[in-house]
């Protein structure tokens, strides 16, 4: 993606096209995740929405392989969420937030979780939100992704993540300041 994409958070004609037809592929792919939808009314909610587009772009980009994953019966938004079947490697090696990245007095991640997350202009997948998920199949079989952590335990120096073992989703803690080459974050977007 060029600068000034990045900058204005807009895709050119071609740009947008591919990612449609990338997207348009894996939706084809996996009909499971979104029972009841089609992709045409993906594509105008997405295309009526170019900074969300721009964020869906961000997804792929960093290898997330993002799908719609269902609608919420409340609003109507489309759902979409990172599918690849491990935390995508574009964002690894971060640790949870920018105090715990500015606290880190060496050896200092790239980026954090919440500020990359920010960045794109998705959220981080919480700890209910990444169960849902893995309903959806197992992922992070061999890698791990951090949650959305509860203020009480962010405040006390923690945050969480999350895998799948065992045939097990499971839920752990770690000190907010580290992180690790197998660990990045799932993202959502609401469109």
């Amino acid at each position: 993606m060029t600068k000034t994409a990045t900058s204005r958070r807009q895709l050119g004609a071609a740009e947008r096209r591919a990612l449609l037809e990338t997207l348009e592929a894996r939706f084809t792919a996996h009909p499971e995740r979104h029972p009841d939808l089609d992709f045409g009314h993906v594509a105008a909610r997405l295309e009526a929405s170019p900074s969300k587009l721009w964020s869906v772009a961000e997804l792929e980009r960093t290898g997330g392989e993002p799908d719609v994953i269902g609608a919420d019966a409340k609003t109507g938004e489309l759902v979409l969420c990172d599918c690849a079947p491990e935390t995508p490697k574009g964002r690894r090696s971060v640790c949870y937030d920018d105090a715990a990245l500015e606290a880190r007095k060496e050896n200092k991640p790239k980026a954090s979780a919440l500020g990359l997350a920010a960045a794109m202009g998705v959220e981080v997948l919480d700890e209910e939100g990444y169960r849902a998920l893995q309903c959806l199949g197992p992922f992070d079989q061999k890698t791990s992704s951090w949650l959305l952590t509860p203020p009480g335990v962010r405040a006390l120096g923690g945050a969480l993540f999350g895998d799948h073992r065992f045939g097990r989703v499971f839920t752990y803690h770690n000190g907010a300041e580290s992180y690790y080459a197998a660990r990045a974050f799932r993202a959502r977007l609401r469109v």
